[in-house]
């Protein structure tokens, strides 16, 4: 994955994560409890700034607990645009606009996914075709999904700006869509993720972030990220099936945050229902997802230094649905809370306990990795 980033004081980058969101999946997980895990979202910490992977629900508010202000991000990317992944970006930026009055000559980097070009195709399950939303522009990439939520709170947004004289978020952000280099033969319905290798999207003198297509399918492009420092790498899978590429991606790294799902509870939910809207999420979940078993499948063929699972479905799991991975893994297992730090440097000290006290199957390379 290249060589390491070369900065004038290593010793004092520090590198690790914080998970400020471990659970996965549009929804609440919890009714009349505390909710333990907020959307997934994760900060990548080097020296005294950070990238934020994904802003799931509660982002704003974790990122708060966790000591980390709107003055130090560097970088936000996203890894694809299901809503559980997106759905705090409008709140990162208006809310946090108010620690970034100095910034309009520095504005932040958000990548993501770009437009996907054509609809996925109708489950076979649907009995009659639904009719897709805003048939006008169906498939917004990440540039148009910013700007739209922006465009959406322009009365809020206006009357900050010309009353309150702040910044325009507009200003404070520049958006790009995520380039795919050519000639890979991708196709988001019937090639979304061919094999490639790794490639650049963003370099700072910190980081050097590059991406690769997972399998999520409806959702294409799907990307996982790697993140390439002096002293370390950590790696991202987004939500993704088991897939060769993220392999490629994880090769040698410190640090593997994967995605997990508990099929079990799948089955829970949906086995003994017949109708088309059960079965088709049945289908979705079996075809997009990773087992605890096949997270440390991926980490073992990527020879990953340490796998720590995230994403998790269902966000309300026991303890133990996630902790059999340790026996799968024979590197440093986790399976983190939400403000847990984990550090991902050369000479890492042992992970830290949340940041707030707020209420043998194993494959060898990538063609051995099979999905669920």
């Amino acid at each position: 994955m290249g060589q390491p980033l070369t900065t004038p004081s290593t010793s004092a980058l520090d590198p690790h994560i914080v998970t400020l969101g471990t659970a996965g999946g549009p929804r609440w997980w919890t009714r009349g409890v505390p909710q333990q895990r907020c959307g997934i979202s994760t900060a990548v910490v080097v020296g005294d700034g950070f990238y934020l992977v994904d802003c799931g629900h509660g982002v704003g508010r974790r990122l708060n607990e966790a000591g980390l202000t709107m003055a130090g991000l560097r970088g936000v990317f996203i890894t694809h645009l299901h809503s559980d992944h997106t759905v705090d970006l409008g709140s990162l930026a208006l809310f946090g606009l108010y620690e970034m009055t100095d910034r309009q000559d520095r504005p932040v980097t958000i990548m993501g996914p770009g437009d996907r070009g054509m609809l996925p195709r109708v489950s076979p399950r649907a009995q009659r075709a639904p009719q897709p939303l805003n048939p006008e522009n169906p498939t917004p990439g990440t540039r148009d999904l910013f700007r739209t939520l922006m465009h959406a709170h322009a009365t809020d947004l206006n009357d900050r700006i010309l009353d309150s004289l702040r910044p325009n978020p507009l200003d404070l952000f520049q958006v790009e869509d995520i380039e795919l280099p050519q000639g890979l033969g991708y196709h988001p319905n019937d090639r979304p993720n061919p094999d490639m290798d790794p490639f650049v999207i963003f370099r700072d003198e910190y980081v050097t972030v590059s991406a690769i297509l997972v399998e999520h399918p409806p959702v294409a492009p799907a990307f996982g990220f790697r993140f390439e420092t002096a002293e370390g790498s950590v790696t991202f899978s987004g939500d993704t099936a088991e897939t060769a590429n993220m392999v490629r991606l994880a090769q040698g790294t410190d640090l593997l945050l994967h995605e997990a799902i508990d099929f079990g509870f799948v089955e829970s939910m949906y086995a003994d229902k017949v109708d088309e809207a059960s079965r088709a999420s049945r289908d979705h979940h079996y075809k997009s997802h990773t087992s605890v078993e096949g997270a440390a499948r991926i980490a073992t063929a990527a020879g990953a230094r340490q796998l720590a699972l995230h994403h998790l479905v269902p966000g309300t799991a026991a303890p133990a649905v996630w902790e059999r991975g340790e026996a799968l893994f024979d590197g440093e297992f986790h399976v983190p809370d939400d403000l847990q730090s984990i550090p991902f440097g050369a000479a890492r000290p042992s992970p830290q306990a949340p940041a707030a006290a707020d209420p043998e199957n194993q494959a060898t390379s990538p063609q051995d990795v099979m999905t669920p």
